[in-house]
């Protein structure tokens, strides 16, 4: 049994980059850059107004001021503003050459005919210069970015339609255990149903890559040998659950033995997931996870998640808020690393109900996870923990 920590280190290691390929932008979102994106284009391509308001010479500001053109958003003036003279411009639009200033509509009159006059004390420039936001040929994104919608919007920016990403992993997902049956039947006396296959779904979706559910194998050498050939033959990524601790019926480690599958790990110091397996074949992984929802579901935010997003070129940073502990939680067993499901609540950190790895439910109030390392039997109540965020 070996410690989080390097257990962590392990799978990290063991990241290979997956090939690159190209999509369009709309599908872009959750994929993984792969390359540096340069902008072609300086931002703001020109002196941009910053507000509705007439465009002149600081110099000027005590005169009455003509009007002498009005220049919308996408429309190139016509004139230059030389002195006592002056151009309506909306936001967006571009400043006239000759003028330095725009003063807003809000701090105008109107004189006779088509005059103005400034009413402020002081003004601001008001202008959004050229290139003053992106330099042409900056790289606004860089290789390794996940793509959010802000992201996209940079992207759309600079005219990249085509985007350069990461392939998707391909992930094959497995069940084990005579005891399950899908979620459409009724189960039987000694029967539950299969719920982790579908939450591992789930999070491999929402982790950027592409899940394939491969059914469930039973109890038998064969049956678990069948079904990881198959999946291994076409997935960069398997997961099991179940198959993998020290009952009578659990295949997997032997299997994986005689499939050439190098096990890196089988055990570590963690509460839930002890039992977890971790493996690899020529830049392909295995993970035997265990058959408990909340260790399969911790298991995979804690190791599969970092793996997902590293053999598709990003550096997984788990989002993490610094917070109090509202209240006190103790502990009986410290010989593990806990990971316990939190809520927050006015600033502060209380634990959610939990009664052990079988209670998946309590993860539907949880907003994340706090650790609690070896050797530690309590957090006291006000002390700052780091929350994880699910």
């Amino acid at each position: 049994m070996i410690e989080f920590k390097e257990a962590h280190q392990i799978v990290l290691d063991s990241v290979n980059i997956l090939g690159a390929t190209h999509c369009d932008l709309n599908d872009s979102p959750g994929r993984i850059l792969a390359e540096d994106i340069l902008s072609d284009m300086p931002m703001p391509p020109f002196d941009k107004s910053a507000v509705d308001g007439y465009a002149c010479r600081k110099d000027d500001l005590g005169s009455e001021l003509e009007v002498i053109e009005i220049i919308p958003a996408g429309v190139e003036p016509k004139h230059e503003i030389t002195a006592g003279k002056c151009a309506k411009v909306m936001t967006g639009g571009v400043v006239p050459k000759g003028a330095d200033t725009v003063i807003m509509v809000e701090d105008t009159e109107l004189v006779a005919g088509n005059r103005v006059r400034f009413t402020g004390e002081k003004t601001s420039a008001n202008i959004c210069y050229l290139g003053e936001d992106i330099r042409r040929g900056q790289t606004v994104l860089k290789k390794g970015t996940l793509i959010r919608p802000q992201e996209i919007a940079v992207l759309a920016s600079v005219g990249v339609t085509r985007v350069p990403v990461y392939r998707q992993p391909l992930v094959g997902i497995i069940s084990t255990g005579d005891e399950l049956v899908e979620p459409h039947l009724k189960p039987e006396a000694s029967q539950i149903r299969n719920s982790n296959a579908y939450q591992l779904t789930a999070q491999v979706s929402r982790a950027g890559g592409i899940p394939e559910y491969f059914g469930i194998a039973l109890d038998t050498e064969d049956s678990t040998r069948a079904i990881i050939t198959r999946a291994i033959e076409k997935c960069d990524v398997v997961l099991l659950t179940g198959g993998v601790s020290m009952g009578d019926f659990d295949y997997v480690p032997k299997v994986l033995e005689e499939l050439g599958i190098a096990v890196r790990f089988k055990s570590i110091a963690v509460q839930p997931g002890r039992p977890t397996v971790f493996a690899t074949r020529k830049g392909q992984y295995l993970f035997g996870l265990p058959g408990n929802p909340v260790s399969s579901f911790v298991q995979f935010e804690l190791l599969v998640k970092p793996l997902l997003y590293g053999i598709m070129g990003h550096e997984y940073d788990p989002p993490v808020l610094k917070m109090p502990m509202g209240e006190t939680f103790e502990r009986r067993k410290a010989k593990r690393k806990s990971f316990i499901p939190v809520t927050i609540r006015s600033g502060k950190v209380y634990p959610v109900e939990y009664h052990g790895s079988a209670h998946i439910h309590s993860y539907i109030f949880a907003d994340g996870m706090v650790a609690v390392e070896i050797g530690e039997s309590k957090l006291e109540e006000g002390e700052t923990v780091d929350v994880r965020q699910i």
